[in-house]
């Protein structure tokens, strides 16, 4: 499943990214979004989501949420 369809509140460890655009891969990696990783959707904002990555807490659009599988 993608970020889009987790839980608030629940730790997911990200399994891929999804995508043929190396920007959005290559954005999505410089915030340390990558296999492996813990991601937390910490709340839902009007297009998006806001996320916890390692220590920081990141502000995503539904685009990106979707590249990124749980």
């Amino acid at each position: 499943m993608n970020l889009l369809y987790a839980q608030d509140g629940v730790e997911y460890i990200i399994k891929n990214i999804v995508t043929d655009d190396e920007e959005m891969d290559a954005f999505l990696f410089s915030l340390g979004c990558y296999s492996g990783e813990p991601i937390t959707v910490v709340r839902r904002v009007k297009g998006g989501c806001v996320v916890s990555i390692k220590d920081g807490r990141y502000t995503i659009d539904n685009l990106l949420a979707e590249a990124i599988e749980v």
